[in-house]
């Protein structure tokens, strides 16, 4: 499992979104079509709370804005140490 490149939650563990330190998940920023995969080996991931993982506001329940802005998000951290090109390689896509 790959440290996350976007989030430092190693020593305090907290929700990107809003802070807090209850029921955390693990989200994978790009998914889909092995793209978890993917974002496991280049640590595109981050910790979300339950509400906004799976809950009424998650981007796993029709939460399409904030599931774009982490994706955009995953896509700049990514490109920090490589070329677009090579998320579109890696992706089959690109949000920016």
């Amino acid at each position: 499992m790959a440290k996350s490149i976007i989030q430092d939650y190693e020593e305090e563990p907290w929700c990107y979104v809003c802070g807090s330190t209850d029921w955390l998940h693990s989200h994978h920023c790009i998914e889909g079509s092995g793209r978890r995969v993917m974002s496991e080996k280049y640590g595109l991931k981050l910790l979300l709370c339950m509400e906004h993982h799976t809950g009424k506001y998650g981007v796993h329940n029709g939460n399409h804005e904030l599931a774009r802005e982490l994706q955009e998000l995953a896509q700049r951290k990514f490109e920090e140490t490589h070329t677009r090109e090579e998320f579109r390689k890696e992706f089959g896509l690109s949000f920016l």
